[in-house]
């Protein structure tokens, strides 16, 4: 990881064990208590008050991150009682994960009138605009700004010999989902009409040993089963065509590439955001979508092979989300 001049202040990490979010386990993989939440609690103000930040950015919440409330309530507090106070703003995606309870947009309106100055929505309201997933967004309309999608510029385009070309490129994100997809992609390359390409298997480094073992093992003659690359962008911009799960940092990387593509939306538990901007982008013939609950290596290979007789994928929406932030957070700083 590149931080160039900014310091990383880790917090003890918890992560989520179910599909809900609602179980989280500390380092050792032991569930949190109260006092794990005072500690990193008193870490996360401790960190505040020493950098004393002219802009304090919160990553989706108050739209999310609900259980970690613990800590971002009080430095919300912090954050009132500060002189000067800084610039409070919350960073979100083009895409909100729906709520079954309308008392909990409620809940989000009513931080984001009492502590938030603005609101940067990565996305383009030509495809998608907040208010679909976020029924109060009219009500903070005078604080939202859309800076575009946020994406990976690294990629570089290549020819013959270069990293990916002309390869299937599979891929299910850095994390341990999406196994069921990598093996569907494995047994779905002899039924599709990319049968001669490379097919490159991207396992995230999560995905236990055994389980990467067990593709390895399924992977036959003109399949690479490695685990996720830093190049991947590049492999994007090289290949024939690319797999992957659909999360928001990929298929936004294979727009910019310019890449023909096949997504496979993560659905479970209360997720709806993959799914949602997977089919309004194959309305757009930007990509061909299977749907999670029907994926099987003939579904998959049927999919690839529409995919392939298409134009290569050229969605008309906006990519400039990082520079446009930059600049966004510093106009309103001065």
């Amino acid at each position: 990881m590149h931080l160039g001049r900014a310091a990383l202040h880790q917090l003890p990490p918890t992560r989520a064990t179910d599909l809900y979010f609602k179980v989280l386990v500390d380092e050792h993989d032991q569930p949190i208590d109260d006092d794990w939440r005072t500690r990193r609690r008193q870490a996360l103000l401790a960190a505040y008050n020493e950098i004393a930040p002219q802009v304090l950015l919160f990553e989706l919440f108050p739209f999310g991150r609900r259980q970690m409330r613990f800590e971002l309530l009080p430095l919300l507090e912090e954050t009132a009682a500060t002189r000067p106070r800084p610039l409070v703003a919350c960073s979100v995606r083009d895409i909100l994960v729906g709520q079954h309870k309308p008392e909990r947009n409620d809940e989000m309106l009513a931080l984001i009138e009492r502590h938030f100055d603005r609101i940067l929505v990565h996305g383009d309201p030509e495809l998608i605009a907040l208010d679909e997933t976020f029924p109060h967004a009219e009500r903070i309309a005078d604080r939202l700004a859309y800076t575009g999608y946020v994406v990976d510029e690294s990629g570089r385009r290549g020819g013959p010999g270069d990293a990916g070309w002309d390869e299937v490129v599979v891929s299910a994100g850095g994390g341990a989902v999406g196994f069921e997809l990598l093996q569907a992609a494995i047994a779905a390359r002899s039924l599709s009409r990319a049968g001669d390409a490379i097919w490159r298997v991207l396992v995230g480094y999560k995905v236990a040993g055994e389980e990467f073992a067990a593709l390895a093992e399924q992977a036959g003659e003109g399949l690479i089963v490695e685990r996720a690359r830093g190049d991947f962008p590049t492999l994007l911009m090289n290949c024939r065509l690319s797999i992957s799960q659909g999360g928001y940092n990929t298929v936004m990387e294979t727009l910019r590439a310019g890449a023909r593509a096949v997504v496979v939306p993560y659905a479970g538990g209360i997720e709806t955001e993959q799914t949602l901007r997977a089919r309004l982008l194959a309305r757009r013939g930007a990509l061909e979508v299977v749907a999670e609950q029907e994926l099987d290596a003939a579904g998959l290979a049927a999919a690839v092979d529409r995919a392939l007789a298409g134009p290569p994928a050229r969605a008309r929406v906006d990519t400039g989300g990082a520079q446009r932030t930059a600049a966004l957070l510093g106009e309103w700083l001065a």
